[in-house]
């Protein structure tokens, strides 16, 4: 192997540990197709799908693997709801058996097909939407020595809802918010404004104000639309007249 392949593979091999390298952005950066090849067939590399690699040795998990989706694919997909709550400390909760992770890009964007086909030893659930602009609300964290974006709590609080009640128990929701005792107003001002479901801001604001977080006073409700109609959201619930919601009576008989 020539002096410059060598000085790529050490390069390649410096790399942050835990990551997935993608081929077109190893491409970019001077490593052929061929040179690619040649590192699976030496097993530097170990393929985990069609155009994605990693080190050989290594053991990567998903949050790797969502690192190179942002920072190499440059996708806006990232860890969302309660997988972003838990992450920043905010949830904490039991799963039996397999773990699932939640995680949220903006419509249109597709999870890679190396991504869905690799067992990550979680459930991986995701979910494409616009209800928010692709990088409002998203803050980076580092996990394993390498960075990757989630979404900040109030972010992650309104997917959750974004998810009820199908998806998403709001009892469970109500146990979240009362954790989120110190949300920035000015953020989640921010988000709520930005927010294009009247459900999630409506559920948002009745837990908010149910659970007496001191933040919810300095949000301006009067610049958050809020929609009209009603939105019905438990069979036998109850209404809730002043954000126009239906809840499951054990949510609004919890104080």
């Amino acid at each position: 192997m020539g002096t410059g392949n060598e000085s790529k593979l050490n390069n390649l091999m410096r790399m942050p540990r835990g990551i997935v390298l993608t081929s077109r952005w190893l491409l970019k950066r001077g490593y052929s197709y061929e040179l690619q090849r040649k590192y699976r067939e030496n097993g530097w590399l170990k393929s985990v799908g069609a155009g994605a690699m990693i080190k050989k040795g290594e053991r990567v998990e998903y949050l790797g693997a969502i690192h190179s989706l942002q920072h190499q694919l440059l996708l806006s997909i990232h860890p969302g709801g309660k997988t972003a709550l838990s992450l920043l400390g905010k949830a904490h909760y039991l799963t039996m058996g397999v773990e699932s992770v939640y995680l949220y890009g903006k419509r249109g964007e597709k999870l890679p097909a190396w991504f869905m086909q690799k067992d990550w030893g979680v459930k991986v659930n995701y979910y494409a939407s616009s209800i928010f602009p692709a990088n409002l609300g998203l803050i980076e964290i580092e996990s394993a020595g390498f960075k990757f974006q989630i979404s900040n709590a109030a972010r992650a609080m309104m997917e959750c809802l974004y998810l009820s009640p199908r998806e998403q128990d709001l009892m469970e929701c109500y146990n979240l918010m009362l954790g989120l005792n110190n949300l920035r107003p000015d953020t989640t001002q921010e988000l709520l404004e930005a927010c294009n479901s009247v459900k999630v801001k409506r559920l948002f604001l009745y837990l908010a104000e149910k659970v007496g977080h001191s933040w919810f006073d300095y949000l301006d409700l009067d610049r958050i639309d809020i929609g009209k109609g009603s939105r019905h959201l438990a069979d036998g619930g109850v209404f809730v007249s002043k954000y126009k919601i239906t809840v499951p009576a054990a949510l609004e008989q919890n104080d």
